[in-house]
């Protein structure tokens, strides 16, 4: 049986533990050569040693099952270490093809009380990491594209999160950073899309250490049973959207977890008020605006067990 991924090579940051390794495994089963990319720190906030034993170990993982696989020990969020992780791609498997980007880490604090590293330190993880991997990416497709080489074939899936969506209160540095992965990926849609390249974002709801505060008291499933908040369920649309199957899907946001994808329409305009004069006045948008929201919950915001559709067990 042809593999779809047979003969392609593939990125996936932050692929040491959890949605990533799920991500790397899942590319490599479909036929991809992975790097597999990973600052092994042990805190999810991003403290203790670096260390490559995480990273080496899935490469190990996808080997042993024979695929191709070699480790990166590195932190994304630094300019050079991306070029390097790009470069690596390129030397050990000839190109690049896929750039998957999990990459994060999380610094919770409400935002009267988080303090300026705290911002900071997210933002640049997540947002400033996908920027790196995703200009050195596009450089190399680019290049190819120019040099008049035929069919250029690049696939960017970026990391998300609902919290963007429905806004999270102790979580203000991630939801910003979340959403500016979001309009990160579909500029880069449009910028790439002459040269052959995709780019779209997911919303993953998956059980690991990253979101173990968010599913903490949710329903688990019993002893034998499949855990809808596994991060397996998540890869096969990463390995989707890495496919030439996915070839006319680009500037998209899906919402994955186990048995369901929702894609995410863009905002749409859910009033419109055109003034009566030539300009709006304080008065005439106080005459229109306010009954329009009275009664309404503040933002149209809900709870976090509402938007992801789950109960507490």
């Amino acid at each position: 049986m042809s593999l779809p991924l047979a003969g392609l090579s593939a990125i996936v940051t932050g692929a040491g533990r959890g949605l990533g390794r799920a991500e790397a495994l899942e590319l490599a089963r479909l036929g991809a050569a992975v790097v597999v990319n990973d600052h092994g720190r042990p805190g999810r906030d991003g403290s203790g040693a670096a260390s490559a034993g995480p990273a080496e170990a899935v490469a190990e993982e996808i080997r042993a099952a024979g695929g191709r696989a070699v480790a990166h020990l590195g932190d994304v969020a630094d300019f050079e270490t991306a070029r390097d992780l790009v470069g690596l791609a390129v030397s050990a498997f000839g190109r690049l093809d896929v750039l998957v980007n999990n990459a994060g880490i999380l610094r919770d604090r409400m935002v009267f009380s988080m303090s300026e590293d705290e911002w900071d330190a997210v933002i640049r993880v997540h947002l400033k990491g996908h920027f790196n991997t995703t200009h050195f990416a596009a450089v190399h497709w680019r290049g190819r594209a120019k040099a008049g080489e035929p069919g250029v074939y690049g696939r960017i899936v970026n990391t998300s999160s609902e919290a963007f969506l429905a806004g999270s209160a102790g979580q203000p540095n991630y939801a910003a950073a979340k959403g500016g992965i979001v309009g990160l990926t579909t500029s880069t849609a449009l910028a790439l899309a002459k040269y052959g390249v995709t780019a779209n974002a997911i919303c993953p709801r998956a059980r690991t250490r990253m979101t173990e505060d968010v599913f903490a008291g949710f329903a688990e499933p019993a002893a034998g049973e499949p855990d809808p908040l596994a991060p397996e369920h998540v890869a096969p649309l990463v390995g989707y959207l890495a496919s030439p199957a996915a070839a006319g899907v680009n500037g998209q946001l899906l919402v994955v977890h186990g048995g369901m994808v929702a894609v995410v329409d863009r905002p749409r305009v859910a009033a419109k008020f055109d003034t009566s004069k030539d300009a709006f006045t304080y008065e005439e948008l106080d005459g229109l605006l306010s009954p329009y929201y009275a009664g309404r919950p503040a933002g149209e915001t809900f709870a976090a067990a509402e938007v992801l559709g789950l109960k507490k067990g």
